[in-house]
């Protein structure tokens, strides 16, 4: 058995950490195309996000989800929980968009549109306002603490808090009708499950786009480790193109801009400014790497070294790993957009829109559920006929109040047990106890059992609308 070390002579211990914190990625600011591109896209869904809930339609939001009552108003339509087939349908079309635009070029939606990267984005620009680029945000990190370095820190935490605050706001602000929120909110009469979700959303926006950002895309998003199966060699990503830029040469080995260099180095410089503004830290010189988000920011900064030393766009570009390799030009990239996968998501997606878009526009202005009484199924009443109950709820998807007739056919003689007409409030739901006869007559020609019949709903008035809904009467034995 070997002997322990002795004190002072070192340690043959190995500490393994199950825990090494990351550190801290400081990208830079970068301007060009792509940059306000993403910033275009940045405003357009803020300004829907923090708009729609003060929007109003008629007497109430254009958007709300109003739980309590269960209904689910968008702009002019009127939605209850029986219509979860379009959220079905909506997730779906989600899903397929984003597996037709990942085929094509790569992770746009992660790089342009994503929440994480929109509310990154918001951050990162008021940490810059407050601190200063990054390398003025590096040091004032290594500084220690004064004035300057406090009312800076301090202003960009009070910023984030209120603009996560505000974000939690908004959001619950479509389940609640959100000028009666902010009355709650300035009366201090907020809900608790109200203030919590504001509080829960806005805390979550404050960790995840000030402190997580990358992390989230890295380690916590799913898209992250599935998008190599949506991945070819036609997919458009952010390539760097080794032969023009290797070997790697620095200043001192170039002429002056528009001199002629050396043969041997390359159109890349290595002056890292690509690493430096990537928002997850990767060097993308290296390849494609899961971590890229495909934000474009090395694209835009390498553009503008190419500009200063002379040399032409697109050492790192939007390309295919078949374009690098075949120095295929662009038109010969577009026309190999048009292949297999991509015609099955396009295909795909294009059905499922059509299928929507058929189901709103052919939707009924109202539902009619109909449920038999379980306590009593069929019974003998008076001069021999045979009656079952029924409960109908009648669902009014308009927002004006609406008249409603019934009826049933299906079996000899049936009748209701009398005459039912119901009015129901505007986006409003009522339920009618509903009896259905037959004469003894056709009781005896049936057999035992039950047999189909269908109800008939009629919408009364100007636009008269027919519901025709299946369900069953049973005669005993």
């Amino acid at each position: 058995m070997p002997s322990p070390v002795p004190p002072g002579q070192g340690d043959a211990t190995a500490v393994i950490r199950l825990y090494r914190s990351e550190d801290k990625i400081q990208p830079r600011a970068v301007d060009g195309y792509f940059a306000r591109w993403r910033w275009a896209i940045v405003a357009l869904t803020q300004l829907v996000f923090y708009g729609l809930p003060w929007l109003s339609w008629g007497d109430r939001p254009a958007v709300l989800f109003d739980l309590d009552a269960r209904r689910f108003y968008v702009f002019g339509l009127v939605l209850y929980p029986q219509d979860f087939v379009y959220l079905a349908a909506l997730l779906m079309v989600s899903a397929f968009a984003l597996f037709l635009f990942t085929a094509v070029a790569g992770r746009l939606w992660c790089g342009y549109a994503c929440p994480q990267t929109v509310y990154t984005e918001l951050f990162m620009g008021i940490e810059r306002w407050f601190e200063g680029d990054r390398n003025a945000r590096i040091r004032l990190d290594k500084a220690p603490w004064s004035f300057d370095k406090l009312w800076r820190k301090a202003g960009k935490q009070a910023s984030w808090i209120a603009l996560g605050l505000w974000t939690g706001f908004t959001f619950v602000g479509y389940f609640t009708p959100i000028h009666t929120l902010a009355r709650e909110v300035v009366t201090l009469g907020l809900g608790p499950w109200e203030a919590f979700w504001v509080l829960f959303y806005g805390f979550a926006t404050y960790g995840n786009a000030g402190y997580m950002r990358e992390q989230v895309c890295k380690y916590m998003c799913p898209y992250a480790r599935f998008q190599s199966a949506m991945f070819d060699r036609d997919t458009l990503i952010i390539s760097y193109d080794t032969e023009r830029g290797e070997p790697r040469g620095k200043n001192a080995q170039r002429g002056k801009k528009g001199e002629a260099r050396s043969a041997a180095v390359g159109d890349c410089i290595d002056c890292e400014l690509c690493v430096q503004v990537c928002p997850t830290g990767i060097d993308i010189r290296k390849g494609l790497q899961y971590e890229c988000i495909g934000c474009a920011a090395c694209i835009d900064v390498c553009d503008g070294v190419m500009d200063k030393m002379g040399t032409p766009h697109g050492l790192i570009r939007y390309d295919t790993e078949n374009g690098l390799e075949q120095h295929l030009t662009a038109a010969q990239r577009w026309r190999r957009v048009l292949r297999p996968r991509v015609l099955i998501y396009g295909g795909v997606l294009l059905l499922i829109c059509s299928a929507v878009l058929y189901s709103l526009l052919s939707r009924h202005s109202f539902r009619v559920d109909v449920v038999r009484d379980r306590a009593s199924l069929a019974r003998l009443v008076e001069d021999g006929w045979v009656e079952n109950v029924y409960r109908l709820q009648v669902m009014n998807a308009t927002e004006v109040p609406q008249r409603y007739r019934f009826e049933a056919e299906g079996l000899p003689g049936l009748k209701l047990s009398q005459a039912v007409t119901v009015d129901v409030d505007p986006a409003g739901a009522r339920w009618v106890a509903v009896g259905l006869r037959v004469p003894p007559e056709s009781a005896q020609t049936l057999k035992p059992g039950a047999h189909p019949v269908h109800w008939l709903i009629h919408r009364e008035g100007a636009a008269a609308e027919t519901i025709s809904e299946k369900s069953t009467f049973v005669v005993p034995r």
